[in-house]
């Protein structure tokens, strides 16, 4: 009896002990199962925040006009844009980061710029498109000397890929610009009126070379 006794608290005792060691293997399986299901998830949160970063950026430099982006001026004086400058035909109103802007989406009609002196502001999405066809835009305030707009007028009216309009959102009196490029000049007998002219209109910078600047829209 007392021999069948402990035959049975071993068994039992043996069952408990194989009981407790699967208990114990099942453990660390989960142990390992949630170690790998973290490093997978970290893993993941790593990869999906790069690329997310990644996406923000370009974004960032989408050509809407919002994106990131900066000028950077030159020894001589011309700030080039350093940044994406969008090409999209749009017809929503864009947003440019600089006035007047260089570049970016705009409208799919351009300003005529064959030598046109404009006596109102331009629409800057119609104006933006003629720039990307090789155009310089002279551009001017209402502190601008009256004889410096006179003379500015009469060059632009024989220089084709040329237009002018006044600007009173710009932060100096009469400033040049190009595709990507901007400068601020002084009058129109600062020599870098010709030195601009000679460098941007139909410049290397130009995305659409031989573009037309004709039957576009008019004031």
């Amino acid at each position: 009896m007392g021999s069948a006794k402990k035959s049975t608290a071993a068994a039992r005792k043996a069952r408990i002990e194989e009981m407790r060691r699967a208990e114990q293997a099942r453990e660390r399986r989960n142990r390992i199962l949630t170690i790998a299901a973290s490093v997978v998830v970290v893993a993941g949160l790593v990869v999906g925040g790069i690329v997310l970063v990644q996406s923000q950026s370009d974004d960032g430099t989408a050509a809407d006009g919002k994106g990131k982006g900066h000028f950077v001026t030159g020894s001589d004086g011309v700030k080039t844009w350093k940044g994406t400058l969008g090409r999209n035909h749009v017809a929503k109103t864009v947003d440019y980061p600089m006035e007047p802007p260089v570049g970016g989406d705009h409208n799919q009609v351009w300003m005529n710029c064959n030598g046109d002196v404009y006596a109102k502001a331009l629409n800057n999405m119609n104006a933006v498109h003629s720039l990307e066809h090789g155009a310089v835009w002279v551009t001017y305030t209402d502190k601008a000397k009256k004889s410096d707009v006179e003379a500015l007028a009469a060059k632009v009216k024989k220089t084709p890929y040329t237009l002018m309009s006044p600007d009173d959102k710009q932060k100096d009196p009469i400033m040049l610009s190009a595709w990507g490029h901007q400068r601020t000049v002084t009058g129109a007998n600062d020599p870098n009126v010709d030195k601009f002219f000679e460098k941007f209109v139909q410049g290397a910078q130009t995305p659409e070379p031989g573009a037309a600047c004709t039957s576009g829209l008019s004031q």
